[in-house]
């Protein structure tokens, strides 16, 4: 009878496993679709065993039947390491990728005009131009295509600004997405800790959820993390902690009040107290995007691709330049501006502007130094703006060519400049005391040339401070296009001059480029260098996706649900609970049967 009991207990044993079995792949297949998801299997073991007899080879036990020992979270740390690693990888390249994309947009297409259309037709104009530089028709044809060139290049240079916005609003919504993952992982941490305490259970839902926020964190920093014995997890960004024991250290954002580009770092290892702090170097940052490359480890997340290529403010040709105006050398423009694509193609775009625009000008109203002007000068002396007197060397002080300038209609001087600036005019009339080598000093007046500055960008002939010269709009005819002391004398030599300089070989792209072209070879070299750039982003970004991937589909492996392998196991799960139940139903008629027998007895 204690046997047949003893069976119950057997029987009973499988149903209570088979129903684990059941629900467990129940629970499986209602999570198919679910991300993050990882696939949960019963693993059984013996129940306990009792001692039934003592025989002459060994004491004799009886099994109770079996029992669920744990249900196996199924992940592989190696896999989940390997995966975080190159999405991070692979996200950097991304977001570099789309960017060189768009620069590659803005210039080939922008507004239903390309770029390089207006170029073609700025030239043209001046060809016709040179043909009858006093044909009102050439002249105002350069006119509209003037007008039309600056405004394609101010369009095209709104829509690097306005892509540097949308980066920045990416960076800023990323840096609070960070947050919101630390503040969930730091309480899933508590949780999980709380649960598994006792060493009975396992929080696999919550652990799931903790994975999946670890996984979306990896595609934006580059991070590194461990779980502690008591099941929390620490995480490390740029090698800076990140998440502790019980708290995580908020990421805090500064924002420029000029560009409101906004810039990531820890609050804990700073000294700001406010966004007004003027203190710079008070912050700890957490990127540093000076030095990043494959070797290194540090091509790693997207922020730091869309930082990069964001730069840090709006940009023109004067990035190029140093602090004494002189040109950067290649090593200084390799490890700074050259590492923003945005950054870059703005101050590309603006050097075009700027050689070309102050090319054309120097035609129209030519400049020569005071002393090629007065024979034997040696110094200059002027009161300026500000009434303060100045001397300057006679070969630096450039004033009006009056003698080799050309007038418009009006026969006035000075002649006026095609493209003007919104801070200044380009000459001044002043009254100068000339020094010649011989101590000797004479008075003149002359227009001169207000210099471009290089600390108020008002002040030079760039994108954001040109115009086409109101004046000449309104009346074509002021154009230059006579010779100056024979007004009635075309300036012939004028038109050719303004026709040869788009075939000059004396553009260079950037301080690296050794390679000078012409005016309507710019283009195509700016193309074909955003077409590498982007060529080695894109086949990067690709490669990286194909590894990320193959590891996703090894761990998915691992950690997916499939439902035709579920099914089957459920189908082997209805058929051992089917079996324990006409065991127990033979078992409990064995026992029915046996105490019948003993009532007759």
């Amino acid at each position: 009878m204690a046997n047949s009991f003893g069976s119950l207990y057997v029987g009973a044993s499988g149903l209570q496993s088979a129903s684990h079995g059941l629900n467990t792949t129940a629970n499986n297949l209602t999570n198919v679709n679910t991300e993050g998801y990882v696939r949960e299997q019963v693993v059984y073991e013996d129940r306990n065993y009792r001692k039934i007899g003592t025989a002459a080879v060994g004491t004799q036990y009886a099994g109770l039947g079996v029992q669920v020992g744990t249900i196996a979270h199924n992940r592989d740390i190696f896999l989940d390491k390997a995966y975080r690693q190159e999405n991070g990888r692979y996200s950097f390249y991304s977001a570099s990728s789309e960017a060189v994309q768009e620069v590659y947009t803005q210039l080939q297409e922008s507004d239903g005009i390309a770029f390089k259309a207006a170029i073609a037709d700025f030239e043209e104009a001046f060809e016709e131009f040179a043909k009858n530089p006093s044909d009102t028709v050439n002249q105002n044809l350069v006119l509209q295509k003037a007008s039309l060139f600056l405004s394609r290049a101010q369009a095209v240079e709104q829509g690097f600004e306005d892509y540097q916005t949308i980066i920045n609003s990416k960076i800023k919504e990323d840096l609070n997405t960070i947050n919101e993952i630390g503040e969930k992982i730091v309480d899933l941490n508590k949780r999980i800790q709380a649960i598994e305490a006792a060493g009975v259970e396992k929080a696999m839902d919550m652990r799931d959820t903790r994975d999946l926020l670890l996984d979306k964190l990896s595609g934006m920093v580059k991070m590194s993390y461990r779980e502690d014995v008591t099941g929390v997890v620490h995480v490390d960004i740029e090698g800076v902690e990140f998440i502790d024991d019980v708290n995580f250290y908020r990421v805090g954002i500064l924002t420029d009040r000029r560009t409101g580009y906004v810039t990531p770092y820890w609050p804990q290892l700073s000294d700001i107290v406010s966004q007004d702090d003027e203190s710079l170097n008070t912050y700890y940052p957490i990127f540093d995007t000076t030095n990043v490359d494959a070797e290194r480890d540090t091509d790693i997340g997207e922020i730091k691709a869309l930082m990069l290529a964001r730069g840090e403010t709006w940009t023109n040709y004067t990035a190029f330049l140093d602090e004494n105006g002189n040109q950067l050398s290649s090593a200084a423009y390799e490890k700074g501006i050259a590492n923003s694509i945005m950054m870059n193609s703005e101050a590309e775009l603006d050097t075009l502007i700027h050689q070309l625009v102050t090319e054309i000008n120097d035609i129209y109203s030519p400049l020569t130094t005071v002393a090629n002007a007065y024979e034997g000068a040696a110094t200059v002396t002027y009161t300026n703006d500000q009434g303060e007197e100045v001397t300057v060397d006679a070969s630096e002080l450039r004033v009006l060519d009056v003698e080799n300038c050309s007038v418009g209609s009006d026969g006035e001087l000075p002649p006026r400049e095609l493209f003007v600036r919104n801070g200044c005019d380009r000459y001044t009339l002043r009254e100068i005391s000339i020094t010649d080598t011989n101590g000797m000093t004479s008075t003149a007046t002359v227009y001169m040339y207000n210099e471009e500055d290089l600390e108020d960008s008002s002040k030079c002939y760039t994108l954001k401070s040109l115009t086409v010269n109101e004046d000449l709009m309104k009346q074509e005819s002021y154009i230059p296009h006579r010779v100056y002391k024979d007004q009635t004398s075309v300036d012939y030599a004028l038109g050719t001059a303004l026709s040869t300089i788009w075939n000059q070989q004396t553009f260079n792209l950037n301080p690296s480029d050794t390679t000078p072209c012409g005016y309507n070879g710019f283009y195509v070299k700016w193309i074909g260098e955003v077409g590498n750039i982007g060529n080695v982003y894109s086949t990067t970004e690709k490669s990286l996706e194909g590894t990320k991937e193959q590891i996703e589909f090894s761990r998915q492996g691992v950690i997916g649900v499939s439902s035709d392998e579920e099914l089957t196991t459920m189908i082997k799960y209805q058929s051992a609970y089917n079996a324990a139940s006409r065991y127990i139903n033979v078992v409990n008629e064995m026992i029915e049967h046996l105490l019948t027998s003993l009532g007759h007895v």
